[in-house]
Formats: C-alpha cells, sequence, structure tokens
C-alpha cells in the first residue's frame, strides 16, 4: 500500500515549509501523491480499519459519508500541513482546542502529538462519530464540547448543510448556503472561556472566524498560538484590521508562511490555504 511508504511524511513537509503555497510544484507533486495514497487505502477505511499515518502510526477513521464528500477528504495536503506542525512542535504545546472539531481527526492526531485538547463540534451527528473514533484510537486526553464557539455563551441557529456537512455552521456566518438545509439551536460556548486554557488553537468555524478572532484581547494573544480557516473576503478584511494595531502576526500559507503585511496578502477562502496567528515573530517551523 503506497500509503505505508509515507513513514516520514510529516518531517519532509515541515522541513519544506516555503514550498507550501497552492499551486508551487512542490505543492502540486506532493498533493498528488498523498491523494493517490488515501484513496488507495479507501477499502481500509470502508473496512474500519486502521491505517498507518505516517509518524503517527496506527489511526482508525472509519469511512463516512457527509454529502457530497467523504471522510478521505479530510486527509487533503492542507490539512497534512497541519498535522506536520502538530507533530514538529509536539514540546512546544500541550493545551489544545479543537474548534470545529467534526469527525475528531485533527483531536486524535493532537493527543497522538501528545497534546491535553478540548474538541468542539456543534453537529450532534458529527459529535457521536467523533466520540466513537476517540474511543477506536483509545484516545484519553481529549474533552469533547457539543457545543459551537462565539464571543458569547448561550444558544444560537445552526445550519446544516445536507450536500456537505462539512459546510455546516452558524447562522449568519455564510450568506447564501446552498441545497438543502437543515436548521436547529446549538449550544455555543465563549471563546475567552477557552483561550485561557490552551496555547494553541485549531479554528475551522465555517465563517464565524471573525467573530471568534476578534474576541480575544491582545493579552490572551500572547499566550496562545492559532491555525485558522479564513471563509470569506469579509473576514479576511475584518481580521486584518482587527490585528493590524496589535502585537499579532499573520502568516499565511499562500505566502509560504510569511508574515501578512497588506491585505492582499490575506487569503479570502479555504482555497488560498490557512494562515497562523501568534505574536511570535517567526512562524515555528
Amino acid at each position: 500500500m503506497l500509503l505505508d511508504r509515507l513513514g516520514s511524511l510529516l518531517e519532509f513537509l515541515a522541513a519544506n515549509s516555503s514550498q507550501h503555497a497552492r499551486g508551487t510544484p512542490f505543492y502540486r507533486f506532493v498533493d498528488a501523491i498523498v491523494k493517490e495514497a488515501f484513496h488507495e487505502a479507501k477499502p481500509t477505511f470502508e473496512a474500519s480499519q486502521a491505517i498507518l499515518m505516517a509518524e503517527f502510526g496506527a489511526l482508525t477513521l472509519p469511512y463516512e459519508k457527509m454529502g457530497a464528500i467523504d471522510s478521505i477528504d479530510l486527509f487533503g495536503l492542507d490539512e497534512l500541513l497541519m498535522f506536520a506542525f502538530y507533530y514538529r512542535n509536539k514540546n512546544r504545546y500541550r493545551r489544545a482546542a479543537d474548534i470545529g472539531a467534526n469527525m475528531g481527526l485533527h483531536t486524535i492526531l493532537l493527543t497522538k502529538s501528545g497534546f491535553q485538547v478540548e474538541a468542539y463540534e456543534p453537529d450532534p451527528a458529527h459529535c457521536t462519530k467523533l466520540i466513537r473514533n476517540l474511543g477506536l484510537n483509545s484516545v484519553a486526553d481529549a474533552t469533547v464540547h457539543k457545543a459551537a464557539v462565539s464571543d458569547h455563551v448561550g444558544t444560537m441557529q445552526f445550519v446544516r448543510v445536507l450536500g456537505n456537512t462539512t459546510s455546516s455552521h452558524l447562522a449568519g456566518a455564510k450568506a447564501n448556503p446552498y441545497g438543502e438545509l437543515e436548521k436547529f439551536d446549538v449550544d455555543v460556548v465563549d471563546v475567552r472561556n477557552i483561550v485561557r486554557r490552551v496555547e494553541l488553537m485549531k479554528i475551522d468555524a465555517e465563517g464565524h472566524e471573525a467573530v471568534i478572532l476578534n474576541a480575544i484581547s491582545p493579552d490572551d494573544w500572547r499566550k496562545v498560538d492559532a491555525f485558522v480557516e479564513i471563509g470569506s473576503p469579509e473576514n479576511a478584511r475584518s481580521i486584518f484590521e482587527k490585528m493590524d494595531d496589535t502585537d499579532v502576526n499573520i502568516f499565511a500559507q499562500k505566502l509560504g508562511w510569511q508574515r501578512v503585511a497588506t491585505l492582499a496578502d490575506m487569503p479570502i477562502s479555504y482555497k488560498e490555504g490557512g494562515v497562523f496567528m501568534s505574536t511570535k515573530t517567526e512562524m515555528p517551523w
């Protein structure tokens, strides 16, 4: 199996961080290899058997359809770059928050890196599978919260996008959600009650990221770093302008993880890769 040959994949990715922008020859080459490897392993996922996940070792993540995409799509190269960062920095951070935890892949790999993890997932269907997957991987150092994260405590309406449940979001976070939708209330927790307990956050909030990030105080930013997916030009502008007068630096995948200097440097969708936010002057690859 091709996946078995990717044993040093994470160190290879970390060692070439300046080549992570989408469209580089490096990105296209590695992306093609990992797509083939994970799709070749589809029968193993379908049988709910463990795969060998590079330096992390055995990983069990039963195959799931999530509308038009499936759980194998969770192993895209952009995600693997984050896994490589977790592994490279396993001695730098101890506590992490996985905001938008989906079925728990990041939570599992963070714990395999030695982190204690708080996982937040508002969709009850995904949350049930998250808890199952933590059990299948004997994860003990994670707490699961069936809740969304915002700038307050309470309840908000959640929009489940049946055609792609990874695109589900808090009401108002996306202008024109597509296809068949389901709407229901979910619990919401305040990011300010999370950020003081962790040192690293992964935020995949499907359009709600500006609300979350802009609620964090400058003092709290000095203690925490964050990987963030930016979902829209409006959110990119809001986050850039909010951080422009602070000590928080934004490092963009589209720049080979160099520091953002202008609004044009910000990604405006997942198709341009993520950002890393920190008061550190360099991203610790």
